[in-house]
């Protein structure tokens, strides 16, 4: 399988670099100073699981083309249109967009852009950033990837995307219900990215605050509430699994608080406002998500004011 990696971020970086790095062909989409960064470091990643510097393969927009199996398209929700033109190129000749994108809105542009026939369902859960230096740092041993098709089918593309990930040390799992793992995901997820971001906090600090187990565990069970409305119950077990991590004291955090904390760009309409979207329509109490999409909202205003980048 010849495979092309949208970026080489956190995400993007980790597990295209695990897939280089177990020989799979591997090409990584970058800017000019991202290439020229791996070009003189390599891709480094420093993990728990063990550190790498891998000689990875790069190609920048202009040089793309056809001929890859699979794009791992690892944008965030925000650069989807751009990061759709992007893969344009490689999109000819029967390749496959695998998305990895937080949330559920996404497959419908996708499916629009390259056919649903050419996107399969994913979703990942690990804890990764990239560091100014250019550095892909894993937090904590977490690294899973799941994916499937969307109806479910044993296609032989999944087969050789499965084939690929074996050699790997990544953490994968062929689902034989992707969008059920992905409800599920996106379940946990919202929650998490509201109440880290309304609060301005992790977990450990609301938990700290008088009511602040009350409100997550209200968040949280809206949208349990919505995932059922919309056909896809969460499991017992991600069910214990999302309960113990949003109240467990720790320092787990979204991904969208930093880049709020960074004045990075954030996604506000795709995760928190795509989820109280939904709960309104099924007439369900949204509070938690209300207050924290328009904490969300002000906060874009205010940064488009300043005209941050």
């Amino acid at each position: 399988m010849k495979l092309l990696v949208l970026g080489a971020g956190g995400i993007g970086g980790y597990f295209g670099g695990r897939l280089a790095q177990a020989g799979v062909d591997t090409t990584f989409l970058v800017r000019p100073k991202r290439r020229a960064q791996i070009a003189a470091d390599g891709l480094v990643i420093e993990s728990p699981l063990g550190h790498a510097r891998i000689e990875a393969k790069t190609v920048v927009a202009e040089e793309l083309g056809p001929g890859y199996d699979l794009v791992l398209f690892t944008c965030k929700a925000y650069d989807l249109d751009s990061a759709m033109d992007a893969i344009a190129p490689a999109m000819s000749g029967g390749c496959t967009v695998l998305p990895m994108l937080n949330g559920l809105a996404h497959l419908d542009r996708l499916d629009g852009r390259f056919g649903a026939a050419n996107v399969m369902g994913g979703t990942c859960q690990i804890n990764v950033g990239l560091a100014p230096d250019g550095r892909v740092v894993h937090m904590e041993p977490l690294n899973r990837i799941l994916f499937g098709e969307r109806d479910r089918s044993k296609s032989a593309r999944a087969k050789a995307l499965a084939g690929a990930l074996a050699a790997t040390t990544i953490d994968w799992a062929w689902s034989e219900d992707i969008l059920q793992d992905m409800w599920e995901k996106f379940t946990f997820l919202a929650a998490l990215a509201a109440t880290t971001c309304v609060f301005r906090g992790n977990i450990a600090e609301i938990m700290a605050a008088p009511d602040g187990k009350a409100i997550v565990s209200r968040c949280f069970e809206a949208n349990v509430a919505v995932a059922k409305a919309e056909g896809h119950p969460p499991g017992e077990r991600i069910l214990q699994w999302a309960v113990e991590r949003l109240t467990r004291p720790g320092p787990q955090s979204a991904s969208m608080l930093r880049d709020m904390e960074a004045g990075k760009p954030v996604e506000a309409d795709h995760i928190v406002g795509h989820m109280l979207s939904l709960a309104r329509k099924h007439g369900i109490d949204d509070m938690v998500l209300a207050m924290a999409y328009n904490h969300l909202k002000t906060y874009e205003a205010r940064r488009a004011a300043n005209r941050l980048p």
